[in-house]
C-alpha cells in the first residue's frame, strides 16, 4: 500500500520518514518529493508498505502527530485525476490542441 504523507518539514529526509514508519512494519520504499530546480523538499512524500494492515496501523498512528516538528497528515495515496497527469502544461490532447478538427475548408480569394 502506498501512503501519502503531507505537511512535512522541509528538513525531513527519506531516512527520517522511513524511520518514522518502520516502527509499524516493513517499509519497502520512501520518497520525499523535491523541487527540480532548487532540490528543496516540496513538503510531502510517499511511503510504500507491503502489508496493508501494517500500513493502516502506521497511518492511524502517524496522522495528526509530529515528525521533525511538524504535524503531518497521512492517508492512503490516491491516483491523480486524469487532467492533472498531463506532462505538457495543459497543451496536450486534453485541451483540444492537435486533435483532428475535421475536414479543411477551401479558401477562395
Amino acid at each position: 500500500m502506498e501512503i501519502y504523507v503531507g505537511n512535512l518539514a522541509y528538513a525531513t529526509t527519506d531516512e527520517g520518514l522511513k524511520a518514522a514508519f518502520a516502527a509499524y512494519g516493513e517499509v519497502t520504499a520512501v520518497r520525499v518529493v523535491t523541487d527540480r530546480m532548487t532540490g528543496r523538499s516540496k513538503g510531502f512524500g510517499f511511503v510504500t508498505m507491503p502489508d496493508a494492515a501494517q500500513a493502516q496501523a502506521a497511518i492511524d498512528a502517524i496522522n495528526g502527530h509530529e515528525i521533525d516538528g511538524r504535524t503531518v497528515r497521512a492517508n492512503e495515496s490516491q491516483p491523480k485525476p486524469r487532467e492533472e497527469r498531463g506532462g505538457r502544461g495543459g497543451y496536450g490532447r486534453d485541451r483540444g490542441y492537435g486533435r483532428d478538427r475535421g475536414p479543411r475548408r477551401e479558401t477562395r480569394w
